[in-house]
């Protein structure tokens, strides 16, 4: 199981939402400085997400991206945040973007995503992000009257393998992980999944863990990186010891 220290960039700067809302943003650094901190802890991979991008429908911070990847840092990177069409995707997987995740544009254009798996494969992934098993969408702010089942369900006949599940009422809140959400996920469908939203601490990552579910890709870190809650060089080391 993966561990994927998050970077989720505002206005430039590396930030922390509370259940993804921007007027409840806590500034952290740059991008490049958190970076260049998990990479040096072990991390292998790093979940970026483009905060502005998502909000407004269109990548936004692709130059704190770029500065990240140029860097020549050791590790796989995956994006979403505001990724709508295939220029996005191909912009950044050219500059050397290891996976792409979609969000609205996966619901509101199957069209696109079907060419985008068709063309990149397994380096296309789509965020589940959802309050009460219902479907959000365009950065959290609409409901797309979908229940998070129901769009795996399409997601997964439509040919995607790997999807990010965020529980929003979780997010940024330490309060958890909903491994039984999660489980269902594994459960009712056939898609690998990564785990996002409400991990505390180490105990967190052990529950999950304890699903020993071959199809659970990993899970993201945030807030409790960010708040010295979880050690990642420690809990990077226990968790490839095992």
């Amino acid at each position: 199981m993966n561990l994927y220290p998050a970077i989720d960039i505002l206005g430039g700067r590396a930030v922390r939402l509370r259940q993804g809302r921007r007027e409840h943003a806590t500034v952290y650094g740059t991008p490049l400085e958190m970076a260049c901190r998990w990479v040096k802890c072990g991390a292998r991979w790093l979940h970026i997400v483009d905060l502005d991008g998502a909000f407004e429908g269109r990548l936004v911070n692709s130059d704190s991206i770029a500065e990240i990847r140029s860097e020549s840092l050791d590790v796989r990177i995956e994006i979403g945040g505001g990724i709508r069409d295939l220029q996005a995707i191909e912009q950044l997987i050219d500059s050397g973007v290891d996976r792409v995740i979609l969000g609205t544009a996966a619901v509101k254009d199957p069209e696109m995503l079907a060419v985008a798996i068709e063309r990149f494969g397994n380096r296309i992934a789509v965020g589940i992000d959802a309050r009460d098993g219902v479907v959000r969408l365009s950065g959290w702010t609409a409901t797309a009257r979908l229940r998070s089942l129901e769009l795996a369900a399409q997601l997964e006949k439509a040919g995607v393998e790997l999807i990010v599940y965020t529980d929003i009422s979780r997010d940024g809140e330490l309060s958890g992980v909903n491994v039984d959400e999660i489980r269902r996920m594994l459960d009712s469908t056939g898609l690998r999944v990564i785990a996002s939203g409400g991990v505390s601490t180490s105990d967190d990552i052990m529950q999950l863990r304890e699903l020993e579910h071959p199809r659970l890709e990993g899970v993201i870190i945030g807030k409790a990186l960010y708040e010295g809650k979880i050690d990642l060089k420690e809990t990077l080391e226990m968790n490839h010891a095992r």
